[in-house]
């Protein structure tokens, strides 16, 4: 089994070697930065399959390293680390789309079964994916736009892009409503109206060239969301 990377963004020392010790302890490898401008060069070009994110930060702040690597890397797993008066903040991280958090002072045990979960939820699913090949082109994910053999190209929304990221990092995987509205739209799905989705596959399918009476590319799974083909390839 493939050993797995973590990357630790946290300014406090002390609590950062402790994090660091035990991870590696436990099998892990281990990137770290002490600070928020290190820590978002090393989220947003680094290798790894866990972001363990401090909130408050120097240079840069956790949030705004949340929020960056959601628009390029919608899919890696993302623990907050939040002191335990910052529920303000701690909530903008959920919504900003961290799979959980862990309030300091936490013990060893509950981290690392955390991060066990958290991993566990997200088994071998890419962390980018900046294009898509299409039958007749391809999207440009990086450069939001879709450009097809005959020279048509058609300008994506931020929002497309990362909608069609998340399913191209999920391919052959039914993905709800509820958790693009998590993932991509960084807002809780509770009682929240999810037919923008729906206007947003619309369009997506309009842009691709996927016909909506018999998609190909885009496919509909009744009663809970949508799906990329296996066929649609992204790397």
């Amino acid at each position: 089994m493939k050993q797995k990377q973590v990357l630790v963004i946290e300014d406090d020392a002390a609590i950062r070697r402790g994090v660091v010790d035990a991870l590696e302890f436990a099998g892990y490898r281990v990137l770290e930065a002490g600070d928020g401008r290190q820590g978002l060069v090393l989220a947003l070009k680094g290798s790894y399959d866990l972001l363990l994110l401090d909130l408050v930060l120097p240079g840069t702040d956790g949030l705004e390293i949340l929020r960056q690597l959601r628009a390029s890397r919608p899919t890696v797993p993302v623990i907050i680390l939040t002191a335990r008066g910052d529920e303000t903040d701690r909530v903008k991280g959920l919504k900003l789309g961290a799979d959980d958090y862990v309030v300091k002072p936490f013990s060893v045990k509950e981290l690392l079964a955390r991060a066990e979960a958290v991993l566990r939820r997200s088994p071998e699913r890419p962390s980018d994916v900046q294009t898509l090949k299409l039958r007749d082109g391809h999207a440009d994910l990086a450069r939001r736009e879709v450009q097809f053999k005959d020279g048509t190209r058609h300008e994506l929304s931020q929002r497309e892009a990362e909608l069609l990221r998340y399913l191209a990092a999920n391919p052959g995987r039914a993905v709800s409503r509820e958790e693009i509205l998590s993932r991509v739209w960084g807002i809780e799905p509770t009682g929240v109206e999810t037919r923008t989705i729906d206007m947003h596959i619309v369009r997506l399918r309009e842009k691709i060239h996927d016909d909506p009476a018999e998609p190909r590319v885009i496919l509909t799974v009744r009663g809970l969301g949508y799906m990329l083909a296996q066929g649609g390839s992204g790397r």
